[in-house]
């Protein structure tokens, strides 16, 4: 069965051609004009559609489902000339849809197919049609919709990731999207949340010496500290890292100062900065602290990778 579904799915990769460009072009045609993405479908198709309506809606496209049936004995009013319009069918005959579709029409919404059968009646009433068919069900009878469903279900998944990327969809989109729950707090904790400021900031100024400077990073606990000219500007850090390093290579510390063991332009972040974006710069730079500085480059706090990982970001 799991390799019935599989050859299915492997099977739309000759499909990607000008009927998903098509789509794509009607659906963020659609979005400009500030319409929606309108998914529907009869029965398990239509849980499909539903499924394909929230990948949308969770990804920045404005979707929404309508049920065929109720749509022809009402339901149109949700519609708007600007939508455009996905209908999904294994057969491309299904009842429903065919009364809907003039109704489409009328409204000029252009209408794109995820069809099993591209030679379908439905087929000839649809702007673009997209080819996910299957050669068998994964069923002994090759009734039950398994195969056909999964198909359907991985070509909305690509469009939906498609027009993500056409429309530049950031990860700071996403999580203005999915504010509740863990995700949600881990995607939109900001910097300025987690970060210690104040008095928990390290600091030594560049003459301070290696006495007091390790003094200052052990007090602190961070690991680091922050190096300051005689403007209290920001100008360096100096790590665990950057003492071990020290201890190695020199062998009298007596006349060491902060300003000789510092590493300067230390890699900053703004505090309205996602944390999340916080921890791809530690992982891209391999490092475990970041300064905090205001957008006139004024300090005003540290971040350890710890307190992003205590946050639950990772």
């Amino acid at each position: 069965m799991i390799q019935i579904e599989a050859q299915a799915v492997e099977a739309l990769l000759e499909r990607v051609d000008q009927s998903v460009t098509g789509a794509l072009d009607l659906m963020e045609g659609s979005i400009s004009r500030n319409g929606r993405i309108i998914l529907t479908g009869m029965g398990k198709s239509g849980l499909v559609a539903r499924k394909i309506s929230a990948t949308l809606s969770s990804t920045g496209t404005p979707s929404l489902f309508l049920h065929p049936a109720e749509a022809i004995h009402g339901d149109m009013g949700v519609v708007n000339p600007n939508d455009a319009a996905i209908i999904v069918s294994k057969s491309g005959r299904t009842d429903e849809l065919a009364t809907l579709i003039p109704a489409f029409r009328l409204l000029g919404t252009p209408i794109i197919g995820l069809l099993g059968d591209v030679e379908s009646p439905l087929a000839q009433l649809c702007d673009v049609v997209i080819d996910v068919s299957v050669a068998e069900e994964a069923c002994p009878m090759d009734i039950v919709p398994t195969a056909s469903t999964t198909a359907a279900l991985v070509m909305g998944d690509a469009l939906a990731i498609a027009l993500l990327h056409r429309r530049g969809f950031t990860e700071e989109d996403f999580a203005l999207l999915h504010p509740g729950g863990t995700l949600g707090r881990r995607l939109l904790l900001k910097v300025e949340s987690i970060m210690h400021t104040g008095d928990e900031i390290p600091r030594v100024s560049m003459g301070t010496s290696l006495r007091q400077t390790i003094v200052e990073m052990t007090s602190k606990r961070l690991g680091a500290t922050c190096v300051l000219d005689e403007k209290d500007q920001l100008i360096g850090i100096i790590t665990d890292g950057d003492l071990r390093r020290l201890m190695e290579r020199e062998a009298d510390l007596s006349n060491i100062r902060a300003a000789d063991i510092m590493t300067p332009d230390p890699k900053t972040i703004s505090p309205d900065t996602l944390g999340t974006r916080a921890v791809h710069l530690m992982e891209k730079h391999a490092i475990t602290q970041l300064v905090v500085v205001s957008r006139e480059k004024e300090l005003v706090g540290i971040l350890h990778l710890h307190d992003l990982l205590t946050a639950g970001i990772t």
